[in-house]
């Protein structure tokens, strides 16, 4: 009858570790801020095919928005940050729809992430997003940034927005040059001078947005490249590096809105 007794308080611990009931281990939801790799699924550890990287999602506390890579596609979405500390809906999530030859890991994380309920923290930093029966189905590790803002650092040209290629018949070539120093920005839309500042985010390496731009007030035949130029700058809110070469920068929903080559 001991080892019975013994047998079942056992059990009640190991379930208390794993599970997400502990309050003691509730996170805030600053907590969960930035960006992590998603390292494990359904208590197996996540293993990438060679030359694919870790899926990962990124938290923003602050516009409620979450975003991230499912092993093949971007995704995006929302959530609710007035929602009660340790509860967290994924629901909302959307992805891109590109094919990889292996879409095996990317079906289990999205899998996955359609069960999360909630979030507590795990040891070693790590967080884990649990279903509604309080069960962890994802483990996320801090992502370490794959990227530095002094990637940005000199002047680039604008080659692309929202998916068209800026016509090369322009007289004026957009481009647009980081001053990382005064955290300044100065460039050309195609017509109109750019000048103004740049933020970032100590929680987010990838973070950036152009909150307060100014041009001046030229008018030229056409202005239409220009004004798709400055609606997509005033959207931005991450930049990265493109496979291809050159860097994107991307709005709230994850789209490439932007694709700059080094002038």
């Amino acid at each position: 009858m001991k080892k019975l007794f013994l047998s079942m308080c056992i059990a009640c611990v190991a379930f208390a570790m794993s599970s997400c009931r502990s309050t003691k281990e509730v996170a805030s939801l600053s907590s969960i801020n930035g960006e992590w790799n998603i390292i494990e699924i359904n208590g197996t550890d996540v293993v990438t095919a060679k030359g694919q990287s870790l899926p990962f999602i990124g938290f923003d506390t602050t516009t409620g928005k979450v975003y991230g890579n499912s092993g093949c596609n971007r995704m995006m979405g929302s959530f609710d940050v007035n929602a009660k500390a340790g509860s967290l809906d994924l629901d909302k999530i959307g992805s891109t729809r590109m094919m990889c030859p292996d879409m095996t890991l990317e079906q289990n994380v999205l899998g996955a992430l359609a069960q999360v309920k909630g979030y507590k923290k795990m040891g070693k930093g790590h967080i884990a997003l649990c279903n509604d029966a309080k069960r962890p189905v994802l483990i996320l590790a801090k992502k370490a940034a794959d990227v530095q803002l002094s990637a940005l650092k000199g002047s680039w040209l604008i080659a692309e927005v929202n998916g068209e290629a800026v016509p090369s018949t322009m007289e004026t070539k957009p481009f647009i040059e980081f001053n990382l120093k005064e955290k300044s920005v100065h460039g050309n839309a195609g017509c109109n001078i750019i000048n103004g500042g740049f933020k970032t985010d100590d929680s987010n390496a990838r973070a950036i947005s152009f909150p307060a731009l100014a041009t001046t007030m030229m008018a030229c035949p056409d202005m239409d490249t220009e004004s798709k130029i400055l609606k997509a700058m005033n959207e931005v809110v991450s930049f990265d590096t493109l496979a291809g070469g050159g860097m994107g920068l991307y709005d709230a929903n994850g789209t490439l809105v932007l694709v700059l080559t080094k002038k």
